[in-house]
C-alpha cells in the first residue's frame, strides 16, 4: 500500500520519527551516518529511494550540525533519484532572525530557506514558525501547522474556570488572541523591556487577571527568563495560577533550573526539540500524530486545512 512512500530521519529527530512512522503505519526507513576522525560526516541511505516520495525528520536546533545533516540528506536523496524531498522540519531554528533588526547583521532565516531550496527539496513540513512570513523565505510550497491542534483539548481537559490567555510579549498577541476565541477567554498581553538580549529588566500586564488562571502561549522558551518573569508578574497581579503553553522546548543554559524554582503551575511542550532532562512541571504532548496525518494527506495530494486547528 505505501510502497511508494518513505519516511527517514536525521539523528536529532529520530526519537519523533520512530513515533510519525508508527502512527502512520510503516517502517522508519534506514539511513546511516558515516563519522570521520575530523568531525566531518556523511549520511545515506540502506535502501533504495529511486521513484520514492522521500520525507525526512529534522529538526534545526543546535547545534547547527543538524541542519547540515539535513541539506546531506535531501542531497543524498536527490542524486539517488528520489521522486520527490519533502523536509519534515517540526523545529524551525535560525526562524529568530527574521528580519534586519539592527545595521550589518544578517536574515538567518531566509538564507537557511536559501540553501534548503538549493539543496534540492521539493516542499517543507514546519510548525508554528517564529514569524509567519518566513513563509515567503521559500521557492517551493511550506506547509505550516499550528501545535494548538494538541494544545487546545489538553487545555480544555484541565477543566479550569475562568481562563484568561496571556502573551508574554506584545510579538505574540495575534498567537494568543487565536487561542483566546478557541476557548472563549479573554486575553492580556505582557510588555517587556530589555537591556540586553536574553533578559528581561522589565514587565508590565496590560489587561486584568485577578482571579483567573492564566494560560501563557508562545512559540519558543529558550532561557525562560521571559516565562518565569510573566508567572510572577501576573500572580502579582491577583492570578490565581499561570501555566505556560509553548511549541519548541529549547531550553539553553539554566532554563531548566528556572522552571522547576519558578511559580508556573506547569510548563506544556510539544517534542518538536527533545528535553534535555525529565522535570515535574514540564509536560511533554506529542504532535507525532498530527505530522503522520499530514503526511499522508500530502502523499495521496489532499488537502490539509482539516487536520489542524490554526493560530491565525
Amino acid at each position: 500500500m505505501h510502497s511508494d512512500i518513505k519516511i527517514f530521519s536525521g539523528q536529532a529527530s529520530k526519537y519523533l520519527a520512530q513515533k510519525i512512522t508508527e502512527n502512520y503505519g510503516i517502517e522508519l526507513g534506514r539511513s546511516f551516518v558515516t563519522k570521520f576522525s575530523d568531525g566531518e560526516y556523511q549520511p545515506g541511505y540502506e535502501e533504495t529511494v529511486r521513484g520514492n516520495f522521500v520525507f525526512i525528520v529534522q529538526s534545526t536546533f543546535q547545534p547547527s550540525d543538524n541542519l547540515f545533516e539535513l541539506l546531506l540528506m535531501i542531497d543524498a536523496a536527490r542524486r539517488a533519484s528520489a521522486y520527490k524531498v519533502v523536509a519534515v522540519i517540526p523545529y524551525f531554528g535560525f526562524a529568530r532572525q527574521d528580519r534586519k533588526d539592527r545595521p550589518r547583521v544578517a536574515i538567518a532565516a531566509k538564507l537557511v530557506a536559501d540553501i534548503l531550496t538549493a539543496a534540492g527539496v521539493d516542499r517543507i513540513i514546519t510548525m508554528d514558525l517564529h514569524a509567519d512570513q518566513i513563509q515567503g523565505f521559500f521557492n517551493v510550497p511550506v506547509d505550516h501547522l499550528f501545535a494548538s491542534a494538541v494544545f487546545i483539548p489538553y487545555i480544555k481537559s484541565l477543566g479550569l474556570e475562568n481562563i484568561a490567555i496571556a502573551s508574554p510579549d506584545t510579538g505574540g498577541t495575534k498567537r494568543a488572541n487565536a487561542y483566546a476565541k478557541f476557548l472563549g477567554a479573554p486575553m492580556v498581553i505582557g510588555y517587556k523591556s530589555r537591556e540586553k538580549a536574553n533578559e528581561v529588566s522589565e514587565m508590565r500586564i496590560i489587561g486584568d487577571v485577578k482571579e483567573k488562571n492564566v494560560i501563557l502561549v508562545d512559540d519558543i522558551i529558550d532561557t525562560a527568563g521571559t516565562i518565569v518573569k510573566a508567572a510572577e508578574v501576573l500572580l502579582e497581579n491577583g492570578a490565581l495560577s499561570v501555566r505556560a503553553v509553548i511549541t519548541h522546548p529549547v531550553l539553553s543554559g539554566n532554563a531548566y533550573e528556572k522552571i522547576e524554582s519558578s511559580k508556573l503551575k506547569e510548563l506544556i511542550v510539544s517534542d518538536t526539540i527533545p528535553l534535555k532532562k525529565e522535570t515535574g512541571k514540564i509536560k511533554v504532548l506529542s504532535v507525532a500524530d498530527l505530522f503522520a496525518k499530514v503526511i499522508d494527506k500530502i502523499y495521496h495530494y489532499q488537502s490539509i486545512s482539516s487536520s489542524f486547528l490554526q493560530t491565525n
